[in-house]
């Protein structure tokens, strides 16, 4: 089995270190910057991108963390920066939890060297492939308690797993879940874009460990099998704003690369 994308090598679309780039971040290599180059001749938007999926991410944490999440797993965070979930939770629930998940063992290192004096707050190194390695970190145990609700984002993650593996991971990471959980997810979308510029990206992807998948809206809808959606459903990040967030207001056509939505275990 592939091992998920590596945040330090891999190009663009997931919270990796080129997508920290894209945010203006300093925490970046140069192998980063060039593989984020390579993506962006193909969709030269993908800064514009970047930001707007930032935006959805701290529009789903805010919509949760309103209605009662007080712990949230980040699976595939890369380095946690400016404005990232801990941020934004503990801006509403001061006490909120946050354990950020990636397989780079560099994220491990930078992410604890940076969250080292916040003792709610902390990195797992795990592969969202194998679900019960995030699930049964010792990290994860230790700040998560599956008894009660929680808020897990997946954001720009999705579309690096198959629509075989589909079914066990998210079966699987959905089933530890206690009712009143969230999922918030983004993945990327072939409709309404050039077929050239999406074979681009891919094959850009083809010389990494994990490929990327652009998929329709039914393909991806898949992914949040027996969740409810919180209104408006599964639509693309521009069109998601249940609140009406004016600090995070959607930026127009900028997000129809992806899809986004957020979905209540009942």
């Amino acid at each position: 089995m592939a091992t998920a994308p590596s945040r330090r090598t891999l190009p663009g679309l997931g919270q990796h270190c080129p997508y920290h780039y894209y945010l203006h971040g300093k925490d970046n290599f140069q192998v980063d910057r060039d593989a984020a180059d390579r993506v962006g001749l193909a969709m030269p938007e993908i800064r514009e991108l970047a930001l707007e999926n930032r935006s959805f991410l701290r529009r789903s944490v805010r919509y949760m963390a309103r209605r009662g999440i007080r712990q949230f797993l980040d699976i595939g965070s890369g380095l946690p920066t400016v404005g990232n979930t801990h941020e934004i939770a503990q801006e509403i629930v001061p006490d909120a939890r946050v354990v950020y998940v990636d397989s780079d063992p560099v994220v491990l290192a930078h992410g604890r060297a940076l969250l080292a004096t916040d003792d709610r707050t902390t990195v797992a190194q795990a592969d969202m492939h194998r679900p019960e390695e995030v699930l049964g970190h010792p990290e994860t145990t230790r700040v998560i308690d599956f008894g009660a609700p929680v808020g897990v984002l997946m954001i720009a993650m999705i579309h690096f797993l198959t629509l075989e593996e589909r079914g066990p991971v998210m079966g699987r990471l959905l089933d530890a879940l206690a009712p009143g959980s969230h999922l918030a997810a983004t993945h990327v979308t072939r409709e309404g874009h050039a077929p050239e510029a999406v074979e681009q990206i891919e094959a850009v992807y083809t010389t990494t460990p994990t490929p990327i998948f652009f998929r329709n809206k039914p393909e991806i809808a898949g992914f949040f099998d027996g969740l409810h959606l919180v209104e408006p459903g599964l639509v693309t990040i521009d069109r998601w704003d249940p609140e009406s967030d004016t600090r995070d207001r959607p930026a127009e056509d900028v997000g129809t690369w992806l899809y986004g939505a957020v979905g209540r275990k009942d």
